[in-house]
């Protein structure tokens, strides 16, 4: 039984809640709570989307600073590997995943956010990645995804500053999709999710993964990646009654196969 991170599952949406009072600070212990949802909730062939919410006040204000400062480089070389593990654990979770972001999403908050596929943020939500403040930079995966989202120069200017951006900056810098009153995150990350709840599993599991994969390679390997996922999907269950329905002219009824 996990101390800080919870899961909900309903409707076929699970809800990753992180509950570590009082601003969700990423100590060791919530970050591998965090995989082990993640890990859970990718395993379960029940949920077909899933949702990253820290509550209504805040998502995530960052690293755990008391416990990082008393970390030699020893110390850190270990443990950065496992924080990006983790963090990578929901970045590979092989269903559409939306951030709900309310607060302060900083740091490793802001780190977590970009694991999802999805971000739909408050209007009073804050993000950025402040470390280098601290003397250091984004270590769990900051420096990696935020430019592939953003653009280098645009994350360059988040990462050297470590300004805070607001989420109408954040909108329409495309670190975030929707912004939302601050009341309706988690419903509108709920509508979000359910638009994937009932659809064809293994598909969305391939599109993700061929269009992961394909931004980490050059263009000839991500057609090949993305033939190998598509030819896959005509072994599945759900082809086969996509494309009975359509020839039907009725709703494809599709089960996850």
């Amino acid at each position: 039984m996990s101390e800080f991170v919870s899961v909900e599952i309903a409707d076929q949406i699970a809800t990753i809640r992180l509950d570590r009072p009082k601003m969700n600070a990423l100590n060791r212990q919530l970050q591998e709570e965090i995989a082990e949802a993640a890990q859970l909730v990718d395993g379960d062939p029940g949920v077909n989307a899933v949702i990253l919410y820290g509550g209504e006040r805040v998502f995530a204000a960052g690293a755990d600073i008391k416990e990082m400062a008393v970390m030699s480089y020893a110390d850190m070389s270990v443990h950065s590997r496992v924080l990006q593990d983790c963090f990578t654990a929901v970045a590979r979770i092989g269903k559409p995943v939306v951030a709900a972001i309310t607060g302060y999403a900083l740091g490793g908050g802001c780190e977590l956010a970009l694991c999802a596929d999805f971000r739909v943020a408050g209007e009073s939500a804050k993000l950025g990645q402040p470390e280098i403040t601290l003397g250091i930079i984004p270590g769990a995966g900051g420096t990696q995804r935020l430019p592939r989202l953003v653009g280098p120069a645009r994350a360059k200017d988040l990462i050297f500053t470590g300004r805070h951006v607001d989420a109408a900056e954040a909108l329409a810098m495309g670190l975030v999709d929707r912004v939302v009153p601050d009341n309706e995150v988690y419903t509108a990350a709920l509508e979000l999710a359910a638009t994937f709840a009932g659809g064809p599993a293994a598909a969305v599991r391939a599109a993700k993964l061929a269009v992961d994969q394909g931004l980490e390679v050059d263009l000839d390997t991500g057609l090949e990646i993305e033939r190998l996922h598509f030819s896959g999907l005509f072994a599945t269950e759900d082809a086969r009654e996509g494309m009975t329905a359509f020839a039907e002219k009725r709703r494809a009824r599709f089960s996850g196969k």
